[in-house]
């Protein structure tokens, strides 16, 4: 419920309620922090360009030019003088708001790239100390097997040893 008593607060955050909320820095930046009049551009040219636009808008000229020249209605009759301001005055407006969107798409792919760029530095970096680590493993690795090797060597000298003196034990030799 809307009242005249209501905060701009309370309104504000309800309006921000019903806007999805982006976990992407960039969507973020771009649609959640962007002006009013940033929204609104992206909103009517989203619209625009939309099959949803050209049917209603092709239905409305239909009916304009069918209603005048059958004339249904009378306020423009051939050569549609009303209709044709009409498509100028949407024209005028359709230009700059579809260039404000263009600019902001831009915008929004650099600063996506700058971000995947920076994610892409962090996971270098990531890996790197990663190979580090596994080389450090691995020369580590390279002295315990070479110390387990010297302790085989160790054990096969006192089992000879062994061996050795068991035999010279033997009351047979």
């Amino acid at each position: 419920m809307t009242g005249p008593k209501e905060s701009a607060g309370i309104r504000a955050a309800r309006a921000s309620a019903r806007r999805p909320v982006s976990r992407h820095p960039v969507n973020r930046a771009m649609t959640e922090e962007a002006p009013l009049g940033a929204r609104i551009a992206d909103k009517v040219t989203g619209f625009m360009g939309s099959w949803k636009f050209i049917i209603v808008q092709t239905v409305i000229v239909v009916i304009w030019i069918g209603g005048n020249v059958v004339l249904f209605f009378h306020f423009d009759l051939y050569p549609f003088i009303l209709l044709n301001l009409a498509f100028s005055t949407q024209a005028a407006y359709a230009a700059p708001l579809i260039l404000l969107a263009g600019n902001r798409q831009a915008l929004r792919d650099r600063l996506t790239l700058e971000h995947a760029a920076s994610e892409a530095d962090i996971e270098d970096k990531q890996n790197v100390e990663l190979l580090k680590g596994n080389k450090e493993l691995a020369q580590g690795n390279q002295e315990i097997l070479k110390q387990v090797e010297s302790l085989e060597q160790r054990i096969l000298e006192l089992e000879t040893n062994i061996l050795a003196r068991l035999d010279g034990k033997q009351p047979g030799k």
